[in-house]
């Protein structure tokens, strides 16, 4: 039997533990014999057991296959060693995972730890299976990207604690996500469908499998990325990240017209969670709106929701031109699909989380949540940091990086619709703004916080 890895870091195993210390005692999931105390639900991928192993293997044809515990979990710590081998796979552990006949004809749905040898890196990452898609992609952690090693034995953790849910691999934290649709379920290791008969028989192998149910506490603080789909709302571990709320979800306080020093008595409503721009036109129009407070260096996130045809954007580092209207950088938001000014511009620098007439969108991988759709919300972050460098990020992808003041980026300026702006984006520090370009368009959860 191979001599397991040596998976943890020093530092991260004195914090796993302390966690482990205070925790109940640990539960075998697998009695390295058979598998009682575990079936099969959908696919018919086999699962056998070998040398105290589970072991599973790809085959054609088949939908998703996933061997699941009989027993649900809610809260709990699980922990396993997992080795994939004879080429390259698609894998992954399913947690608070469900299977109903009301659903998709009984199709597992749920959060699943994803577990893959592809080139994109993002094992580790949190993928809703049959339900949102990517929650939390590898590349929001780029440090995390190398932990795991195709073709040796990697050990892997999950935390599920209340709405906290969180992944390492090898000792290395991965993702870090708050969500609260799915409180309990079973735990199930995947086999992913093929359809080519050339990748059948590759080989999926699992090893001490245990869980923790009791007496839980969570480990410290990694300092990844924190994303969160519980609305307008601030947990604590976000928190403690220095993050704050910059829109409260129910007042227009910290904000302001860009015209004025009140809010727009019209155009914008506050209702149902969401800052929405109402989409009126002429008099009518509520106008852009920015907050009360300036920003530097700054990494702010948030959720929007763009209507079929609309268009707006985030701005930043604005100041008024010559007839007095707000320009700046700008995280544009639209629907690339039809409105035709996604179309316009150079190399598609119009797009959604382009810098508006400056730098287009980079490519997006492939994957359910994360190609910009209108009418569902989307995830925006932008990234300021003291040196200058810039960085745009749509569903957890970085799209957009520059150096503002370089000469890469004047050259982009003197090129656009902001050549004879003198002084354009060179303000020190200025407020956010959020556009009313007359479309629908909705936003939530903003938070902000300022970077050192």
């Amino acid at each position: 039997m191979t001599t397991p890895v040596r998976w943890f870091a020093a530092g991260v195993l004195g914090a796993l533990a302390v966690a482990r210390l205070a925790a109940g005692p640990w539960e075998p999931l697998f009695n390295g014999k058979d598998l009682t105390g575990w079936k099969e639900v959908n696919g018919t991928a086999p699962y056998t057991v070998a040398d105290g192993m589970i072991v599973s293997t790809t085959i054609a044809g088949s939908p998703n296959s996933f061997l699941a515990t009989e027993k649900t979990y809610g809260d709990f710590i699980f922990e396993c060693e997992v080795k994939q081998d004879i080429g390259p796979s698609n894998s992954g552990i399913m947690f608070r995972g469900l299977s109903t006949p009301d659903y998709m004809n009984g199709r597992v749905h749920a959060y699943q730890m994803e577990l893959e040898s592809a080139e994109r890196a993002w094992a580790g990452g949190i993928y809703d299976e049959a339900r949102r898609g990517w929650m939390y992609p590898g590349d929001l952690n780029p440090a995390g990207q190398k932990a795991y090693r195709y073709g040796e034995w990697n050990h892997v953790r999950i935390e599920a604690i209340g709405s906290t849910l969180r992944t390492w691999i090898n000792g290395v934290p991965i993702a870090h996500l708050i969500d609260t649709m799915t409180p309990a379920g079973f735990i199930a290791l995947q086999v992913h469908s093929i359809s080519r008969e050339d990748a059948a028989g590759r080989r999926i192998s699992w090893r001490n499998l245990r869980i923790q149910t009791t007496d839980l506490t969570p480990a410290p603080a990694s300092g990844i990325f924190i994303r969160s789909f519980v609305p307008n709302t601030l947990a604590d571990a976000e928190r403690a990240a220095g993050w704050r709320m910059l829109w409260d979800g129910q007042t227009s306080r910290g904000w302001r017209s860009a015209k004025g020093t009140e809010f727009p008595t019209t155009g914008w409503s506050i209702a149902d969670g969401a800052l929405t721009v109402l989409g009126l036109k002429g008099e009518t129009k509520g106008g852009d709106i920015v907050t009360t407070e300036e920003f530097s260096a700054f990494e702010l996130q948030l959720e929007l929701q763009v209507t079929e045809g609309a268009n707006s954007g985030i701005k930043y580092f604005v100041s008024p031109d010559e007839k007095g209207a707000p320009v700046g950088l700008e995280f544009q938001l639209i629907d690339d699909e039809r409105h035709p000014d996604a179309k316009a511009g150079v190399d598609g620098n119009r797009t959604t989380a382009s810098l508006y007439d400056l730098i287009p969108r980079g490519k997006l991988p492939s994957g359910a949540a994360i190609k910009p759709e209108a009418g569902k919300w989307q995830h925006a972050r932008i990234v300021v940091t003291p040196a200058g460098h810039v960085e745009h990020w749509l569903n957890g992808i970085k799209v957009v990086e520059f150096e503002r003041g370089s000469a890469d980026f004047a050259a982009r300026v003197a090129r656009s619709k902001y050549a004879k702006i003198p002084g354009f984006a060179q303000a020190a520090k200025s407020p956010i703004l959020l556009q009313d370009h007359g479309d629908v368009v909705r936003f939530r959860s903003i938070k902000v916080r300022t970077l050192h």
